[in-house]
C-alpha cells in the first residue's frame, strides 16, 4: 500500500533595480535615471547610462545627441569639460 500527498507551494517574487548615479536625473533630457530618455519605451539596458570622465552620467541617447551636436569639440552639457566617456 503506498499513500501519495502532494504539495503545493506558491511564492510571489519582487525585483528592483537603479543605478548608481550621483543624480537622479539626466542633466539634457531632466527625465529620472530609473525611467528613460524620451527616445526610448522602456527603461533598462537598451537606455543606458553612460559616465563621462567628469563623473556625470547621461542617457546613453541624450549625451550621443549632444556630442553629435556639438561643433567643434564636444563639452560636458554640466560642467564644461572636454567630454570624455568615462573607460
Amino acid at each position: 500500500m503506498s499513500i501519495t500527498r502532494s504539495v503545493s507551494y506558491k511564492w510571489h517574487a519582487v525585483a528592483s533595480w537603479t543605478w548608481d548615479a550621483q543624480d537622479e536625473t539626466c542633466g539634457i533630457c531632466r527625465m529620472a535615471f530609473d525611467g528613460c530618455c524620451p527616445d526610448c519605451k522602456l527603461p533598462g539596458d537598451d537606455c543606458p547610462l553612460i559616465w563621462g570622465a567628469c563623473n556625470h552620467a547621461f542617457h546613453l541617447h541624450c549625451i550621443l545627441k549632444w556630442v553629435n551636436s556639438q561643433t567643434s569639440q564636444a563639452h560636458c552639457p554640466m560642467c564644461r569639460r572636454e567630454w570624455q566617456f568615462k573607460g
